[in-house]
């Protein structure tokens, strides 16, 4: 049996605050990527935009915000659900 993989993703109050802190871990070499809120997660939050990152990076993301100081709402665990094997055409 395979363990499920998680992705991690950082939640903000407000855009402004996701730019920040994508620019921050840019500067640190921490691999992130800005995507949607899934919807399942966003809860009352305006914000639809958070900063995914995979569990290798989420350390050291944590380090960067805590280093920096930065704002953010939340850092939610969810399991990966995109399935690599589907949609292969050639």
């Amino acid at each position: 049996m395979s363990e499920e993989r998680l992705n991690y993703y950082i939640l903000f109050a407000n855009y402004t605050q996701g730019m920040m802190l994508q620019s921050l871990l840019r500067e640190d070499g921490v691999p992130s990527k800005i995507a949607p809120t899934p919807r399942s997660i966003q809860g009352e939050l305006g914000c639809g935009m958070s900063i995914l990152v995979q569990p290798e990076d989420i350390d050291a993301a944590r380090e960067c915000i805590r280093k920096n100081d930065a704002e953010y709402y939340d850092i939610v665990a969810i399991p990966c659900r995109i399935n690599p094997n589907r949609d292969h055409y050639c």
